[in-house]
């Protein structure tokens, strides 16, 4: 997959079958989508081409609330991407100026003149341009006129299990895994850089990896333990996550480490992929260290048996 992040990079289109939206997530929903796409691009020997903005448009648009959490960092976001097998990706920056653009002009300029869309799929109540006033009987209206057509993936099609970005962010919040895979139709995403920690962990037998996320708008799921596999490079190990405040030594920031199974390799400044399979449990605080390193173990066997690994 080639991914572009500007208009200018981007050369036209013989024949482009095009989706577009902010595809946070990349969930069931959003899959169904991308899955037609591939459908129509090869019944007529076309190329697909997604079409995302960055950053989320709420951020550009609402800068003061900061209430906004992502389920993927662009990076994240264009690997499941690519994982759906789309050949093009374009990165649109979303800036005030670029919300400005009409819907008309997001069709001449944008799917016509620099994509060479010939066929366009949407989900449905798809809108876009200023003040969100295109809408599907617009591209309906407009598409012969300037050369393609339009297909609306229904709503039972797209939301047959009422998937939506903000029901999987209030799952996660929950710590709720279990239903928030389901809704992705994979597990969650967190990766983040291995920084320097205090060395706790190693003390009482668990040294762990400590995680800095890319971006502070990553939504990090609920305090906890958690079953995750862990990609390093090419390699791919069990492990049990934890988020949190570390209540049992005081702790003053929330803290996000990873205890590897069967890995002793130093990785600070290196990049781990975490999928999170499900919670073990809530935080809790308890009497003093060697009370935490019972229940650690416990936890690994637990996370051990979730995971399948003996």
């Amino acid at each position: 997959m080639k991914i572009y992040y500007h208009l200018d990079d981007f050369s036209r289109l013989p024949f482009a079958v095009v989706t577009s939206g902010t595809f946070d997530g990349v969930h069931l929903g959003h899959q169904r989508i991308l899955t037609r796409l591939k459908e129509v691009a090869q019944k007529y020997g076309g190329e697909t081409v997604v079409i995302t903005f960055w950053p989320h448009p709420r951020l550009v648009l609402y800068p003061d609330d900061n209430s906004l959490r992502l389920l993927n960092t662009f990076e994240e976001k264009a690997e499941l991407i690519k994982e759906q097998g789309i050949q093009h990706l374009v990165r649109i920056p979303f800036t005030r100026e670029f919300s400005n653009l009409s819907s008309v002009e997001f069709i001449t300029k944008i799917l016509v003149e620099t994509i060479g869309t010939k066929k366009l799929v949407i989900g449905y109540d798809h809108r876009f341009g200023h003040n969100r006033e295109g809408s599907f009987e617009e591209l309906k209206l407009n598409g012969p006129r300037y050369g393609f057509d339009v297909e609306e993936i229904p709503r039972q099609d797209v939301d047959h299990v009422a998937v939506s970005s903000t029901k999987i962010r209030h799952a996660l919040e929950q710590g709720d895994i279990v239903t928030a895979n389901q809704l992705l139709g994979k597990p969650y995403l967190l990766t983040g850089r291995v920084i320097k920690g205090d060395k706790i962990g190693r003390l009482i037998g668990f040294p762990t990896a400590n995680l800095e996320i890319d971006s502070h708008h990553k939504l990090i799921p609920a305090d906890g333990i958690y079953a995750v596999t862990v990609l390093h490079g090419n390699m791919k190990f069990g492990g049990m996550l934890y988020i949190g405040y570390r209540p049992t030594i005081g702790g003053s920031h929330k803290s996000i480490e990873v205890n590897i199974f069967n890995f002793d390799s130093d990785i600070y400044g290196e990049t781990l992929t975490l999928h999170i399979h499900t919670l073990i449990r809530m935080d809790t605080r308890f009497n003093d260290l060697d009370d935490l390193r019972k229940q650690l173990e416990h936890d690994k066997q637990e996370a051990l048996r979730i995971l399948k690994i003996k």
